[in-house]
């Protein structure tokens, strides 16, 4: 069936047909909105949510990171999921369970239930967005494709900025669990509305799910994530953390061997022979895993160790989105400018010198210092996504785009993860006391993983030098193409 049979197939008749493509743009867009607040509006309220629950504010990031982890883990089988069961069950679906889950995110008493509940919601979430802009492909022509994936991608710059500061003014004047709640009519009416405007398309060849792969590549990076997440917290043994490290390690080199020998893989593995495609993910991965656990560290300097409030603190966390909106355009032509390769290796050494300077932070620290210091590296930030974002297509068949996204998508879901465990794992070896710390304890601390965090990105610039100069120049760097718009937790 060809696209333009499967949009009439797919449409309500008229003139519900002519609703559905007023509407569609509008629900995506709600739902991604839903996506993009949800991580950064709870980075603010990081240290009241610890002090309800009574755990110490760097336990926290099993909350961060379990959202991010879920979505890694599901992303893959969305496509999957839409073709069999369709766009609109499947949508709905989504919805639904990530409603749900912020509800009980929001009815949560410990930290245990916090996190089971926030991998509810990223089951949803992994499917939301992904089977949205599905369902935009097939709904509109070409000539109109821009336009619609222009207004959908408008949340996903909007949500991160108003994030912080929605986070601190809840804190402030309400409850924290209010921030879990904001999510419920945004869900019931996206649920409305998916009844009754969004199109339903199924895929007509439809590949076998890889159960297997599932299985093994899901448990793998499940079990590396819990090793970070309790390493240096003495909860579990050193022989059994080492333990399920080497089980982790099995499961994952395991999935490996499956995906080069099944012919519907869950992660077409085969696209990292692609050099270009290889740096983009590979690069991308090890960049965030510096860069991505900031967003866990400022509140812990703001709050914890500057004693600046959750408002305030919101506030001091805008200008790196702001600094991605405004400064949005000007990527394309530099990338035309310099190439690919001097970009991203100039760019993440430069990233490493900023992520370094936010040690310099302290109760002395001007303010207008310390935003001039957050949009310069805002802006930087979003560079680096850009660049990374885009070369990820830029040597891959049109063919094997679908595989290429999936596959870019779950590394950066799961590097962010990581990287928010990092951040905590590098300031919990420098605080003495994590469950009794001093303000001044805290600073040091948060000043130690910015140096550290700050090498770490400097070093993955390693990445990019098997790079030439002339890579990327194959990819349409037109703003439209440049989907940068900073993903849920890439945004502080």
């Amino acid at each position: 069936m060809s696209l333009v049979d499967s949009r009439m197939d797919g449409l309500p008749p008229f003139p519900t047909a002519w609703t559905a493509k007023r509407i569609l743009p509008w629900l995506v867009a709600v739902a991604f909105f839903m996506e993009s607040l949800d991580t950064t509006i709870l980075n603010t309220a990081v240290p009241a949510v610890a002090s309800a629950l009574q755990v110490a504010p760097l336990s926290m990031k099993a909350v961060l990171a379990s959202y991010t982890l879920s979505l890694a883990v599901f992303i893959p089988i969305s496509g999957w999921m839409a073709d069999r069961f369709g766009t609109r069950r499947v949508f709905a679906s989504a919805i639904g369970l990530f409603t749900l889950g912020s509800l009980l995110c929001g009815l949560s008493t410990s930290i245990h239930a916090l996190v089971a509940c926030r991998i509810l919601q990223g089951c949803g979430g992994a499917m939301m967005v992904p089977v949205g802009r599905l369902t935009v492909v097939r709904t509109f022509a070409k000539s109109e494709l821009i336009g619609a994936m222009s207004f959908v991608a408008i949340p996903g710059l909007i949500g991160p900025m108003l994030g912080p500061i929605a986070g601190g003014f809840i804190v402030g004047y309400f409850h924290w669990r209010v921030i879990f709640f904001v999510n419920l009519p945004m869900g019931l009416l996206g649920l409305y509305l998916v009844h009754r405007h969004l199109p339903d398309y199924r895929g007509e060849n439809r590949r076998p799910l890889d159960v297997v792969g599932l299985v093994l590549f899901g448990a793998g990076v499940a079990l590396l994530s819990y090793v970070l997440e309790v390493f240096g917290e003495h909860t579990l043994s050193l022989r059994a953390m080492l333990g399920l490290l080497m089980l982790s390690v099995v499961l994952l080199a395991g999935y490996g061997i499956r995906a080069s020998r099944t012919q519907f893989p869950l992660l077409r593995l085969a696209l990292f022979r692609v050099r270009t495609f290889r740096a983009a993910v590979m690069g991308g991965f090890l960049s965030r895993l510096g860069i991505g656990g900031i967003p866990f560290l400022f509140p812990l300097l703001y709050q914890v160790g500057l004693g600046f409030s959750p408002i305030q603190s919101g506030l001091l966390m805008m200008p790196q989105a702001l600094a991605a909106m405004s400064l949005k355009m000007a990527m394309p032509g530099i990338l035309r400018r310099f190439g690919y390769r001097a970009v991203l290796i100039s760019n993440t050494l430069i990233l490493g010198l900023l992520v370094a300077l936010f040690a310099t932070i302290g109760i002395d620290t001007r303010v207008w210092l310390v935003v001039v210091q957050a949009f310069i590296f805002g802006f930087f930030t979003s560079l680096q996504y850009t660049s990374m974002n885009t070369l990820v297509y830029a040597d891959v068949a049109e063919q094997q785009a679908g595989d290429a996204s999936t596959i870019a998508s779950t590394a950066q879901q799961l590097s962010i993860s990581f990287g928010v465990a990092a951040a905590s794992l590098v300031t919990a070896i420098f605080v003495p006391d994590r469950f009794r710390t001093t303000p001044g304890e805290m600073i040091h601390g948060v000043h130690l993983a910015f140096l550290t965090l700050g090498a770490m990105t400097v070093t993955s610039a390693i990445a990019f030098l098997g790079l030439h100069p002339e890579d990327g120049d194959a990819v349409s760097l037109h703003p439209e193409h440049v989907t940068d718009a900073p993903r849920v937790s890439e945004v502080p």
